[in-house]
Formats: structure tokens, C-alpha cells, sequence
């Protein structure tokens, strides 16, 4: 079953006078529990066609179907509600706050969702748990990590329950030790979740661990295959 479809999907940049395509006619499908990555070079496309089917950013034409439902319409309090109750999001950058311990920043996508204080932070912890984190719900940003503030990010994704984690390029920022830890975290919570992965990556670590891989060249999908599973590096 898909959770999700696209279907020619273009976008355009203008950099000064010059337009730039970010991604052309892009058309694809991803199943309930898949674990894909979009691969290909720098610039070829993948961070804009992820933020795409993450209802992060517009196209400028095609259709993009969730659950069956057209949202390629949908205005930005639609797109955000869609992004809270459905979808979760694992970024480079881990994008925490740096004021709020990693409770707090797990949480908060539960606060915005206007969930009781007390459920909140139960869940919270709960989710820091099963990244490993039990005991650092009180910890600061910049009192943890690499690793651990990328596992902060896996587990404020994971707290909503969503039914598709996107990721953009989640080990870039990390070590090679680190990236291992991570990977296997995300195919444990995989595993034992049934949650869908779709990475942005250009990584071999992760090529070599999805089930499928979506390449992109120039803004275009140029291949789409399916491996064995359960490749490790």
C-alpha cells in the first residue's frame, strides 16, 4: 500500500536571472514500512525533492497524494497540520533548541499538537528511551554530542508516531563510528515500528543499507532499484 505518491512533480529556482530546476517530473511511490533513500550527487536534487515530499516546500506543478489524498493544494496550516500528525523529520543540522534540554525539544512537537504538559513529557522520555538516551532528558544541546543530539532528533521524529521519517542527509555531520550507531538505530526502530524511512543521501553507508534506492541526476529520476535487505557496511 502507498502512503505516499508522486506524480511529475517540478520545481524552479531563479538564482539572479538564471532559472534553475530543482527537480523535473519527478514521479514515484513509497510503500507503508519501506526504508529508501534518494542518492545521488550534490545537486542533483534530493534535498528538494525530500522537502517536497515532506510538504515542506511547493511544486510548481504535479500532484503529491498522501494516504490515498490529493495535498498538493493544501495551504500551510493544512501542510503543517499534515507534518505533525503524520510525518516526521530528521535534519543535518538537528535544528534543537539550544535553550531547552532534550526533554524539552522532544516534547515541543507535542506541545505545538496542544497535548497535556504531563503526557508531553511522559512521551518525551519515552522516545529518548528508545534512542538510548534515558537518564540525558535533562541535558542541554550543546552538553551533548554529535551522535547524541542526532539521536534527540531521531526521537522528537519519532514522538508523534508518525508514519513516515524523512531524513536529510542525518550522518553527514557525524563521525564514521557515530553514522554506524545511527544506521543501526534506524533500522532497529524500522524493525520494531514498521515506520517508513526515506533518506536524502549520498552516503554509501546508507545506499548499501536500503531496501531501495531512488537515484537522481540533474534533478531527475534516473533509476529506481530494489536490493536484498539487511546489507551492512
Amino acid at each position: 500500500m502507498s502512503i505516499l505518491e508522486a506524480r511529475g512533480l517540478t520545481k524552479t529556482y531563479h538564482v539572479g536571472s538564471e532559472k534553475v530546476v530543482g527537480v523535473s517530473d519527478a514521479t514515484l511511490a513509497l510503500e507503508a514500512g519501506s526504508f529508501t533513500v534518494l542518492a545521488g550527487p550534490s545537486g542533483s536534487g534530493k534535498t528538494t525533492l525530500l522537502n517536497l515530499l515532506g510538504v515542506l516546500d511547493q511544486p510548481d506543478s504535479g500532484t503529491l497524494l498522501f494516504e490515498g489524498c490529493d495535498v498538493s493544494g493544501f495551504g500551510e496550516r493544512a501542510r503543517a497540520r499534515l507534518r505533525r500528525e503524520k510525518l516526521g523529520f530528521v535534519f543535518q543540522a538537528y535544528q534543537l533548541v539550544p535553550v531547552l534540554s532534550a526533554e524539552e525539544n522532544v516534547a515541543l512537537a507535542l506541545w505545538i499538537r496542544g497535548l497535556p504538559e504531563e503526557e508531553c513529557a511522559s512521551r518525551a522520555c519515552m522516545a529518548l528511551a528508545a534512542v538510548g538516551l534515558a537518564g540525558l532528558e535533562d541535558r542541554r544541546p550543546d552538553a551533548l554530542s554529535g551522535g547524541q543530539r542526532q539521536r534527540v532528533a531521531v526521537a522528537r521524529a519519532l514522538v508523534g508516531e508518525p508514519v513516515l521519517i524523512l531524513a536529510d542527509e542525518p550522518t553527514a555531520s557525524l563521525d564514521s563510528e557515530t553514522s554506524k550507531h545511527l544506521l543501526d538505530l534506524f533500522e532497529e526502530l524500522h524493525r520494531a515500528r514498521g515506520v517508513a524511512f526515506l533518506f536524502s543521501s549520498h552516503d554509501p553507508r546508507i545506499v548499501e543499507r536500503a531496501e531501495r534506492r531512488i537515484s537522481l541526476q540533474d534533478g531527475r529520476v534516473v533509476a529506481d532499484d530494489r536490493a536484498a535487505t539487511g546489507a551492512r557496511p
